[in-house]
């Protein structure tokens, strides 16, 4: 089964606060911190409209680390016909890159074979493929700090847009972390005129949507690794 051009909710198009802004939760966000590191998975569950396709995407965060044996076992066909739905794309496992978020108006939480997650957010569908270093979109009311004196983890397009990675995939490469990911551009396979870049942050990085109208833009890597539009 193919798994769509679906890229984790999280990652998101945000417009970069200026420095001397606090990085508390705007009002009516619940932050979350210690998130650099924590693991989670998502269930995407994808229905067709027409010509155009929607996925609900469903995240673990908060509820559980989505245990290895139990998400190795989940079978995405079963789901689908269970669910009545178009498809379900496993998203997962991954390990968050930012140290706090924060949300506004989570969704309900659904039961996958018995592993709990929550709704997040409504992604656009244009593919039946992931197509690495393609733009997606997806809406989303959130804020990403990243905390100075941490490493962030960049993708430079040829246009000078920065894609900040909010989190690294196991799907591809089972033994990544994230001291390997000061050398990742070594393996990546970068389309021409971009470029990866680590670097340690001077000040805190916040990254915030706006409103219930914001459109994010987010891609992937050719290891399925995440990034958000800076």
């Amino acid at each position: 089964m193919q798994r769509a051009t679906i890229l984790t909710t999280v990652s998101l198009l945000f417009v970069p606060l200026a420095l001397s802004q606090s990085a508390a939760a705007p009002e009516g966000m619940t932050q979350r911190a210690n998130l650099r590191n924590v693991r989670y998975c998502e269930f995407l569950v994808v229905k067709r409209h027409g010509m155009s396709a929607t996925a609900s995407v469903f995240n673990t965060l908060g509820l559980n680390d989505c245990p290895q044996e139990q998400w190795a076992a989940m079978d995405p066909v079963k789901l689908q016909k269970e669910l009545k739905v178009t498809r379900v794309v496993l998203n997962g496992p991954r390990y968050f890159t930012m140290d706090r978020n924060a949300l506004r108006a989570p969704g309900r939480v659904e039961n996958f074979d018995g592993m709990q997650a929550r709704l997040l957010a409504e992604l656009e569908v244009h593919s039946q493929k992931r197509i690495p270093y393609t733009d997606n979109t997806v809406a989303r009311d959130s804020q990403y700090v990243y905390d100075k004196g941490k490493p962030v983890y960049e993708l430079i397009a040829p246009d000078g847009h920065a894609y900040i990675m909010q989190s690294y995939s196991l799907e591809v490469d089972k033994t990544l972390n994230e001291q390997a990911l000061n050398d990742l551009g070594n393996r990546l396979k970068l389309p021409k005129g971009w470029k990866y870049r680590p670097r340690i942050l001077d000040d805190d990085l916040v990254l915030q949507t706006a409103g219930t109208a914001a459109k994010a833009t987010v891609l992937q890597d050719d290891l399925k690794n995440s990034y958000q539009r800076e």
